[in-house]
């Protein structure tokens, strides 16, 4: 059997545009620069796309997508001069992810009036991510965390799933005469996708995962949200994939797609590089928390 990385995706700011990179650094929080930025309300609540598909319209990059870059982070959308941030040194603050805790630094007035502009909105913030929050202890192992990930450091995605669900919600649309929603895989957020000789859903009972010289443990598929029905590029909403995901991949009350991956040792990984599987123990079925 073989399987490759076929793809890389970092997402500096959460919720904006992903950043398909070659190559990336495995921390133990995830891929280096991935999610260290975030958008609060006044609470210190995460803004997302969910409630925000704005979000999508805006691109964030670091050193780590751009290798030219020569601040912290550049932010740029239509309309609006690019922007050009640092790490901030403000004291940390308390901020949320679907609130669970974690500390935050705030990025200085002129982000923030400049995510104002950009999003149409007054009630925005930039922070940078101070101390990363511990995983849930149903799946997680003390001394683990994450940045401003929903639940986990990195997620994985298979194209043979993802082929898999494009031929059901091509079936689903078929039966009611409707257009079939096509489905990209930047819907998912993944950071690591793999292709080769897979089978539909395998990952489902992998236990760890070994890319290039980077060993990572796969704690649990990824129940998937609202989020992944709007589509990446035109911003519209409809209703798939969920509403095929809950006809084939849903138990526990959620619907599932990807599976979400720990770190447990650190290293670069880049495309092409060859991706060996091992089975969860027995007994260890996927299961799910809602992170």
């Amino acid at each position: 059997m073989t399987v490759r990385l076929d793809g890389v995706l970092v997402h500096p700011v959460k919720s904006m545009r992903g950043r398909r990179v070659h190559a990336a650094t495995v921390e133990p929080w995830g891929l280096r620069g991935d999610r260290r930025w975030m958008v609060v309300r006044p609470d210190g609540e995460c803004l997302t796309a969910r409630e925000d598909a704005g979000l999508l319209a805006l691109t964030a990059d670091t050193p780590d997508t751009d290798a030219g870059l020569d601040a912290a982070l550049r932010l740029r959308a239509d309309g609006h001069d690019d922007l050009h941030v640092e790490v901030p040194a403000t004291a940390p603050e308390p901020v949320t992810v679907h609130g669970r805790p974690l500390t935050a630094s705030a990025a200085g007035e002129e982000a923030h009036r400049w995510l104002r502009a950009a999003l149409g909105r007054d009630d925005v913030r930039l922070v940078h991510v101070d101390e990363p929050r511990p995983l849930s202890p149903r799946h997680g192992r003390p001394g683990e965390a994450t940045a401003f990930a929903d639940g986990y450091p990195l997620t994985l995605a298979t194209r043979a799933s993802l082929r898999r669900l494009q031929d059901w919600v091509t079936a689903t649309a078929l039966e009611s005469g409707a257009e079939p929603t096509a489905l990209q895989m930047e819907r998912f957020r993944p950071n690591l996708v793999l292709d080769g000789d897979l089978e539909p859903f395998e990952e489902d009972d992998w236990g760890h995962v070994t890319v290039g010289a980077v060993t990572l443990r796969v704690p649990k598929p990824v129940d998937r949200c609202v989020m992944t029905t709007i589509d990446p590029e035109s911003r519209e909403r409809g209703p798939e994939p969920i509403r095929t995901l809950a006809r084939h991949r849903k138990w526990d009350g959620a619907t599932w797609f990807a599976v979400q991956l720990v770190p447990e040792s650190v290293g670069e990984v880049r495309v092409g590089d060859e991706v060996l599987p091992a089975p969860r123990a027995a007994g260890g079925g996927p299961a799910g928390d809602g992170a």
